[in-house]
């Protein structure tokens, strides 16, 4: 048989114990307008005390009026704040946390109109989400918090970079580009000297500019900080800087030089600790060697090691980066079921994620061209889909490069020709681009 369980204690009753145990008498506290009388009915039970008669009590007896009033040191707002600490330790520590008892708290503090701890619970309910790989979540929360008291560019890099990585992953890179730019213009305009930021915006900026086939802009971008940021104490500085040059190394067809500046990333991170960081980049390393044509057994130590880096809490992002490109890798050792089936994990991983999205059906669709029966056409027109919306430039027209010869080598030649056609005119979008960086 369970016990009932305990009775809370009355503000009375608290009063009595505190005023016991401090050896007072009812007559000892009593004060103008506070009589001995008043504060029997209080111990009673039979009177509310009011703020006033709180204060003064709580005075001499040496608590807070908080405490008296609720058997708390803290006050609402305190309190508030407390219970979203705890849930904000359990998602950076173990990976999750209550989000009902967080959005009790925002709801709490919306009501109260205490805007701080509903900033907090936002904030909280985005890294939250962002951990799930749920851009939607994140963006509906944090995009209501930045640019406010508590978030700026410099004081919660974190909320804007987590913001800006969700618009370019839910394909709004430019809203990523905006949201960058204006975080770097107000560093700028505000004489904050923060290294760090300023490159993790920049970096950030420039993967969106990439995303957008702006590949002039985004060099820029990244050139502008280079110089200043190469004696900078801060090994993610350098590591931000070197996973930049390389995306940009990839999307101008360069693999050789993206898989070296992904290198030097992990050297930088292997003298750190953010595994997760690590992860990512030797993920990047695997796709610069698969992107070099013959490189299957080395882009399988990479993602092996990023597999066990990322561990049980990986979020869906990564996941789905990881089996799209096992995926491509068990093409190039020639196991095609394996990769279909590795390409149909990285489909589950990316169901919110239309880049990552399109390309794991790039992955299924060389597992397909690559098997038995060799039917890889629905496939490779989901991937065109998806990546002509939400990817790169330079996806696309490899991807259409892939598609084309596939069509060549099952006959059909007319449509071959269409699709060279097309990847010919994406090239030259992307190959301008590169001209234009290089006068």
């Amino acid at each position: 048989m369970t016990s009932p369980p305990e009775r809370a204690e009355t503000v009375g009753e608290r009063l009595r114990r505190l005023r016991i145990d401090g050896g007072f008498s009812q007559r000892d506290l009593s004060s103008p307008g506070i009589t001995y009388a008043y504060i029997s009915r209080i111990e009673a039970g039979a009177r509310t005390p009011s703020v006033k008669a709180l204060r003064m009590l709580a005075r001499k007896l040496g608590v807070t009026p908080e405490y008296l009033e609720t058997g708390s040191e803290l006050g609402g707002s305190q309190l508030r704040e407390l219970r979203l600490a705890e849930q904000e330790l359990r998602l950076r520590l173990e990976g999750d946390a209550d989000l009902d008892a967080v959005r009790a708290v925002l709801g709490e503090a919306e009501l109260l109109a205490d805007s701080d701890t509903a900033t907090r619970a936002r904030i909280l309910l985005g890294l939250a989400a962002s951990s799930r790989g749920d851009h939607a979540g994140v963006i509906s929360n944090l995009a209501q918090v930045v640019g406010s008291e508590l978030v700026s560019p410099a004081s919660r890099p974190d909320v804007y970079s987590t913001l800006g990585r969700s618009y370019a992953a839910a394909g709004m890179a430019r809203q990523a580009v905006a949201l960058f730019e204006g975080a770097l213009a107000e560093l700028e305009t505000g004489g904050i000297e923060n290294t760090a930021a300023r490159v993790r915006y920049a970096t950030y900026l420039s993967y969106a500019l990439t995303d957008l086939g702006e590949l002039p802009r985004a060099r820029a971008v990244v050139d502008e900080v280079v110089a200043g940021a190469r004696a900078a104490a801060d090994p993610y500085t350098q590591v931000r800087l070197h996973w930049s040059l390389g995306r940009l190394a990839l999307e101008q067809a360069r693999p050789l030089a993206a898989l070296d500046s992904f290198r030097r990333a992990v050297v930088l991170l292997e003298a750190t600790e953010d595994t997760v960081h690590l992860a990512r980049a030797h993920i990047s390393c695997a796709g610069a060697v698969l992107a070099v044509g013959d490189g299957a057994r080395a882009a399988e130590a990479h993602l092996a090691v990023a597999e066990r880096l990322l561990g049980e809490h990986a979020s869906d992002a990564d996941r789905a980066a990881l089996r799209r490109l096992q995926a491509m890798s068990a093409v190039s050792a020639g196991n095609p079921e394996a990769a279909e089936v590795l390409g149909q994990e990285a489909l589950l991983f990316a169901s919110e994620l239309p880049n990552e999205r399109g390309n794991a059906w790039w992955a299924i669709a060389a597992a397909r061209a690559a098997g038995a029966d060799g039917d890889a056409d629905e496939a490779f027109r989901e991937a065109v889909a998806l990546l002509g919306e939400y990817g790169t430039v330079r996806e696309l027209a490899s991807l259409l490069r892939a598609y084309g010869r596939w069509l060549r080598e099952t006959g059909r030649e007319g449509e071959a020709l269409d699709v060279f056609e097309r990847a010919a005119d994406v090239a030259a979008n992307l190959a301008g681009e590169h001209a234009g960086a290089e006068r």
